[in-house]
């Protein structure tokens, strides 16, 4: 990569070719949005001088063929967009624009090229590491961490593969990276719309010093190799602040890690982007504007639950409302609420921060899990004396969550008389937007489903061969199902009866509850989803009375 550093000065050099871009030649542009990279620009150029010098080469969007340059003061950059002029052997038309739009274009533009992981690891195979693997070790005594995934290219190529990794699956919009060691090599793996894919394989020599860097920056003792470990960790990726949760376990062939990615910067979702059917949607809302009681959600990891309870949040909080909640980890930071990190190792537990925030005058509460009898009792309580609660159960479907409070010990007359509802739901991936065509619905489809051929169109729009939006899936992104029961007297007696959650399902099927199958056939038919994602996700939870009993 071409190295530029030019001091610059506030006048031309008198050396200066005749041809020497002129720095009083330029009108100022507010927005570069529509501005495109200029790849040659982003190969030679590291994104820290970028950044040093707030400057960066853009194809302009009216004109493809020409090129500019933007900067926050051109006149006192002149020389340094000569030597950009002269280094890309183009011609350059220099505009100005304020620092914040300039900085903005650069973290877009370089976020926006290939991590270049696969072409680092067939380098590294036949490279000398030992200078690599010498200042790897050096990066461990002094325990530094990551500033920016786009700022790798000075690093040692095995933290730039780290960087690299992490970088591609942030980009890819992943939940969670994994290296998974084997006998020979080591795969990284990536979940992408709640599946695991295989990402790049990595040479056996490098698992240590791999494993040793991402312990680096999770701050967690690298010399640990035969106990588990956990590890956090904040980085940014341009623009984007990216937090992530690193766990380490030994297995049969090294060290196995997983990191969570959470993009703290990801847009918060409003009751109604979150996909439920209009009904549901009425219902919940109804739920969560009430002055007190407890709100259940119910669902499987990675089943969106935070992502509904944060809606729900940012809808009924107001500054007349004290609003506290209680998180393991806090995913995304909301405006106004004061939100409280659970931490077991130092005594900071549900139940413990609960019975804490319970002398904050609270008004509304979220606890992030119940775990055990002793949230289970404090929330419901809490919910009792005049404030409204929110929590999540893992259970199959929504009436299980009742069943599991009893099996928890709480008594039935305590669950029958807080309980306001409970919302149970799954995320199904959806079709891709670009690869997606209308398929026939078969009758291994409709058995899957329980249903016959009459029940459903005989066409859905379902997955195709994929493309390179969906990575060759045919789905992209992900959409949620949702099953509501909201307990009426008959429920209420049900409970204090403890009755099987098969009674309690039947009989808000009776009155009309949709269930997650009835949801998600309800999306095949909007083409949104496939029937194959619905009866994946689904299985457990059917329809029919009984299935989804035993937790």
């Amino acid at each position: 990569m071409s190295q530029i550093e030019i001091m610059p000065t506030t006048t031309k050099s008198a050396a200066a070719p005749a041809d020497a871009v002129d720095p009083c030649v330029f009108s100022f542009v507010k927005d570069l949005s529509r501005h495109r990279a200029y790849a040659p620009f982003l190969r030679e150029v590291p994104i820290g001088y970028a950044r040093r010098r707030c400057m960066v080469m853009l194809t302009d969007p009216d004109e493809e063929t020409r090129i500019v340059v933007a900067s926050t003061d051109p006149c006192y950059a002149v020389d340094a967009i000569d030597a950009l002029r002269r280094l890309m052997k183009t011609d350059v038309c220099v505009i100005q624009s304020s620092e914040a739009a300039v900085m903005s274009a650069i973290n877009r533009v370089y976020e926006s090229q290939d991590g270049n992981a696969e072409r680092l690891l067939d380098e590294l195979d036949d490279a000398d590491l030992d200078t690599q693997l010498n200042a790897l070790k050096n990066a461990t005594t002094s325990g530094g961490g990551i500033d920016d995934l786009l700022e790798s290219d000075s690093r040692a190529p095995v933290i730039r593969l780290v960087n690299l990794l992490l970088l591609e699956a942030v980009k890819l919009g992943a939940s969670d990276l994994h290296l998974q060691p084997y006998a020979d090599r080591v795969v990284s793996r990536m979940r992408l719309d709640g599946v695991l894919f295989d990402l790049h394989t990595l040479p056996k020599r490098l698992q240590d010093e791999a494993v040793s860097r991402i312990k680096v920056i999770g701050q967690m003792d690298i010399a640990e190799k035969r106990l588990p470990q956990d590890g956090r960790a904040t980085v940014h990726l341009g623009e984007k602040v990216i937090d992530l949760r690193i766990s380490t376990v030994p297995s049969s062939h090294g060290e196995r890690v997983v990191i969570r990615l959470l993009d703290k910067s990801s847009k918060l979702f409003t009751p109604e982007e979150l996909g439920m059917p209009p009904e549901v949607l009425r219902q919940f809302r109804e739920l969560i504007h009430l002055e007190h009681g407890l709100i259940l959600l119910t669902g499987p990891t990675g089943s969106g639950k935070t992502t509904t309870l944060y809606a729900a949040l940012q809808e009924i909080h107001s500054a007349e409302r004290n609003v506290i909640t209680l998180e393991d980890p806090i995913e995304y930071e909301l405006h106004g609420v004061s939100q409280i990190q659970i931490n077991n190792k130092k005594g900071m537990t549900f139940a413990s921060g609960l019975r804490s925030v319970l002398r904050q005058d609270p008004d509304i509460i979220m606890v992030g899990e119940i775990r055990d009898r002793e949230t289970a009792v404090m929330a419901i309580q809490s919910a009792l004396t005049g404030h409204l609660v929110f929590s999540t159960l893992h259970t199959n479907d929504a009436a299980s969550a009742v069943t599991r409070l009893l099996d928890l010990g709480v008594e039935p007359y305590l669950v029958a008389s807080s309980l306001l509802g409970v919302l149970a739901q799954r995320l199904v991936r959806r079709v891709c937007t670009h690869c997606g065509a209308a398929m026939p619905m078969t009758a291994e489809s409709c058995a899957a489903l329980g249903l016959t051929p009459g029940d459903i169109t005989s066409v859905f729009r379902g997955r195709a061969d994929g493309c390179e939006h969906c990575r060759g899936t045919g789905y992209k992104g992900r959409q949620g199902l949702f099953e509501l029961l909201v307990p009426d007297e008959a429920i209420r007696d049900l409970i204090q009866q403890h009755a099987a959650a098969s009674r309690i399902k039947e009989h808000g099927m009776k009155r009309g509850m949709t269930t997650l199958r009835d949801d998600g056939i309800a999306k095949i038919r909007d083409g949104v989803t496939t029937p194959d994602e619905v009866a994946r996700m689904t299985m457990r939870s059917a329809g029919q009375a009984g299935e989804g009993e035993n937790v």
